[in-house]
């Protein structure tokens, strides 16, 4: 194997920490870019370097490493997985307007909730209530 990379020297090339890369390691992302020495060390090819990029990328773009896994996976079988990140994208876009709905949602109850707040309660409401402005809608 020449011009092997040892794994600080991965972790300097990449700018992942050295525990980032061991964790990576370690569930199965970077499998067919390492090997160990006889003497146990992590040795990475070259090609290291694109995948964890990769990583980072994906990540960045809010995708899980198990989704990341599933397109490197289809990667490491010789096929482009174009194909498959267009889907998990496609999914967190879907992901991000729904929660985009559910916040317009809150706020519009929080606005409502201000619109009827009441700076000073009925004093006598302490024996029933907890905060009369929150829980003037709730029965």
């Amino acid at each position: 194997m020449n011009s092997v990379l040892k794994i600080g020297e991965a972790a300097a090339k990449s700018g992942l920490p050295v525990k980032t890369i061991r964790y990576y390691d370690d569930i199965g992302l970077l499998t067919p870019t390492v090997e160990r020495s006889q003497s146990g060390y992590r040795l990475f090819m070259p090609q290291v370097i694109e995948r964890l990029a990769f990583i980072k990328r994906a990540q960045s773009l809010g995708l899980s490493l198990i989704e990341v896994k599933e397109i490197l996976a289809v990667h490491d079988q010789g096929i482009l997985p174009c194909e498959k990140v267009k889907e998990q994208i496609e999914d967190k876009v879907a992901q991000i307007t729904a929660q985009i709905e559910q916040l317009h949602t809150l706020r519009a109850e929080l606005q409502s909730v201000l619109s009827q707040w009441q700076e000073q309660p009925a004093p006598e409401l302490i024996h029933t209530k907890i905060c009369p402005n929150l829980e003037a809608d709730m029965n």
